[in-house]
């Protein structure tokens, strides 16, 4: 599939001052640019949130050459050593730094790749920055944060408000050039679902709107049919889907999966088991505040009903 057909990418922001952000973060990087002066950073927050959309803006704002590596799926020290060297070694043809952004960089092994990466950035400092991404800053090891400026990619509720409003109105930009019909409510829906998750909000809208019609089907059957399969998992008891089903939704924050299995649970747990659910799901929501593991913690929230409540 082309990169130019997903929208993530046909619409993705090129310039700062039109990315999704908090003002306050957009001001912060904009003075980067304008001093010309870019260092070794971490970008750190939720998926979707707009970390390597910043990333690759500063970089084309100050014309730097640079190479995007993902790192759960080039985390392999070899291939990362290979691609980085070959990259960094050389001089820039545009005469400034050359920038490696190293997407998701908390999947990279701690005790060999990370050390590996941190040797990089030292043996390739006079020519080349790196920018790092992740979704969890715990997951990176200390000397990466130590040499790098660390941005969190955080949203107040205040701020929340203020951006749902900025990506309905692009959201319906898109649709618009796209050629789709569209219900505003089921816009509102979907940005309610999975904000801050810009690009998932942006991936679903594209998925349900092939027919060239987006209306409140979408929300329906997106929220049924997932957590069915959930449900499905957990009364069979069997963990390999229960975890596979974590795995492919942890895009989402964890605050809006325990919602969301509390919102679908009639008529899938038994009457007597549901005051069980609904404490077991309370305990494990508050956790998640303070775990440094949200898969971790979420996977065992699900065995433990798994264990002791009743589905039907």
């Amino acid at each position: 599939m082309s990169k130019e057909f997903l929208w993530v990418e046909k619409y993705r922001p090129r310039l700062i001052g039109t990315t999704v952000l908090p003002q306050d973060l957009k001001d912060t990087f904009q003075k980067i640019v304008d001093s010309g002066e870019i260092p070794n950073m971490l970008f750190t927050g939720t998926a979707g949130t707009g970390k390597t959309t910043i990333a690759r803006a500063i970089c084309d704002e100050l014309g730097l050459d640079y190479i995007v590596i993902n790192g759960s799926e080039e985390g392999n020290i070899d291939t990362l050593r290979g691609k980085i060297k070959q990259f960094a070694s050389s001089v820039s043809l545009s005469g400034g730094y050359k920038v490696v952004i190293l997407d998701e960089a908390d999947y990279l092994n701690a005790q060999s790749t990370q050390p590996a990466l941190r040797g990089f950035i030292e043996e390739f400092s006079q020519n080349c920055r790196f920018i790092l991404t992740c979704n969890f800053k715990n997951k990176v090891i200390e000397p990466l944060h130590s040499r790098c400026s660390v941005y969190e990619f955080n949203t107040s509720k205040k701020q929340m408000a203020q951006l749902c409003g900025e990506f309905m109105t692009r959201l319906q930009i898109i649709l618009d050039g796209e050629g789709v019909t569209y219900n505003n409510d089921v816009i509102a829906g979907l940005i309610g679902r999975y904000a801050p998750d810009w690009r998932r909000v942006l991936n679903e809208a594209q998925r349900h709107s092939i027919s060239g019609k987006l209306d409140t089907g979408v929300l329906i059957n997106e929220s049924n049919a997932n957590y069915g399969l959930l449900f499905q998992s957990l009364k069979s008891k069997d963990f390999k889907k229960m975890r596979s089903w974590v795995v492919n939704n942890m895009d989402t924050e964890p605050a809006a999966i325990f919602r969301g299995i509390y919102d679908s649970m009639e008529g899938k747990v038994a009457p007597t088991s549901i005051p069980q659910l609904v404490l077991i799901l309370a305990d494990y929501q508050y956790k998640n505040a303070f775990v440094a593991d949200h898969e971790l913690n979420l996977v065992a929230c699900l065995t433990e009903c798994m264990a002791n409540v009743e589905f039907v």
